[in-house]
């Protein structure tokens, strides 16, 4: 083999036969033949390596399946991760003095910093490649891989008004993530396909957390008609409406129904377990990965979805007054 063609194999580059390829891994696999990335970075322009910035969320869960999927990713293509939490008060300049600093290949940017056009713009200029994960919209100039969450959200309300719930109270996400808004609308999509008028009053402000789920329980069930079925943005506010429903002596699923999004660990701790959406969370950071990996090495950038499933459990069932008066 000339190193050329050993190089391409070993750095997982396309034009190779798929023949030539398994006797240079046989080779590789026999001398226990590791890549150093120190040393291939000093030989070419590259430091095999990719950078992930991501915020500290409420429920982390999340972020260790993001860093699952993206590690396996990297493994799979001899680079490495770096990792670089951020909060609310991450600067541009602090993102484009992480790449610099680390030397890293590329970036991943998770929502809500995917969002940031302060910081795309910043690294466009700063020619550092980046890909973005669950973006509010993604751009065909940059790769990105995105839940579908206006879809998953549709599903969701579907099943609920399937089991004849007609008063479904709706406890919205941090409002800085695209995916709040787009759950959301695929919630009123589907009151819409149903027929039903969407009462503003059903839908409160939320955070993604548990205390913001119990606030949003307090304000629907003081309304002078309550639903009898609540959806939360994701598991933790869910958990925070069972709770309280719990606490006031509400019963779940019998006088009031709850449902999550996630299917996070928080789904099946919480008594009685959620009904939730399970994303593809880790295959969702393994394909941005390597779409970003991909646009290093000159491929046009793509942009992809994935669909979510939906997961039913004891926190849903149909209302009492319907069971009562069928």
């Amino acid at each position: 083999m000339s190193i050329k063609t050993v190089s391409r194999v070993v750095n997982n580059e396309p034009n190779v036969r798929p023949q030539t390829r398994e006797r240079v891994l046989a080779a590789v696999a026999e001398l226990d033949y590791e890549p150093h990335p120190a040393a291939r970075g000093l030989a070419g322009r590259r430091t095999f390596s990719i950078g992930l910035l991501y915020e500290n969320p409420h429920e982390f869960s999340y972020i260790q399946r993001l860093l699952e999927g993206a590690h396996a990713a990297c493994q799979a293509t001899g680079h490495v991760l770096l990792l670089r939490p951020c909060t609310e008060g991450v600067t541009p300049l602090m993102v484009r003095q992480f790449a610099r600093q680390t030397r890293v290949d590329g970036l991943l940017l998770t929502a809500p910093i995917a969002d940031r056009e302060d910081i795309t713009t910043t690294l466009v200029e700063s020619g550092i490649g980046f890909a973005q994960i669950s973006p509010r919209a993604p751009n065909s100039a940059w790769p990105s891989v995105c839940p579908d969450d206006e879809q998953a959200g549709r599903a969701l309300t579907d099943h609920v008004l399937s089991l004849g719930h007609r008063r479904v109270g709706f406890v919205k996400g941090d409002p800085r993530h695209g995916a709040s808004d787009k759950r959301l609308a695929g919630h009123l999509g589907s009151l819409n396909d149903h027929g039903i008028d969407a009462d503003p009053a059903l839908v409160v402000d939320g955070r993604f957390d548990f205390e913001s789920g119990k606030r949003g329980f307090e304000a629907l069930w003081h309304l002078h008609d309550p639903p009898t079925a609540v959806i939360a943005s994701n598991d933790d506010t869910a958990a925070g409406v069972v709770v309280a429903a719990h606490e006031r002596g509400v019963d779940v699923p019998g006088t009031l129904a709850v449902a999550g999004f996630d299917d996070s660990p928080t789904a099946t701790h919480t008594w009685p377990a959620l009904t939730t959406v399970r994303q593809p969370i880790a295959a969702i950071a393994f394909r941005a990965t390597e779409l970003l990996i991909a646009g290093l090495s000159g491929e046009p950038a793509r942009q992809e979805t994935f669909e979510c499933d939906l997961v039913t459990r004891a926190s849903m069932a149909a209302p009492k007054r319907l069971e009562e008066t069928g």
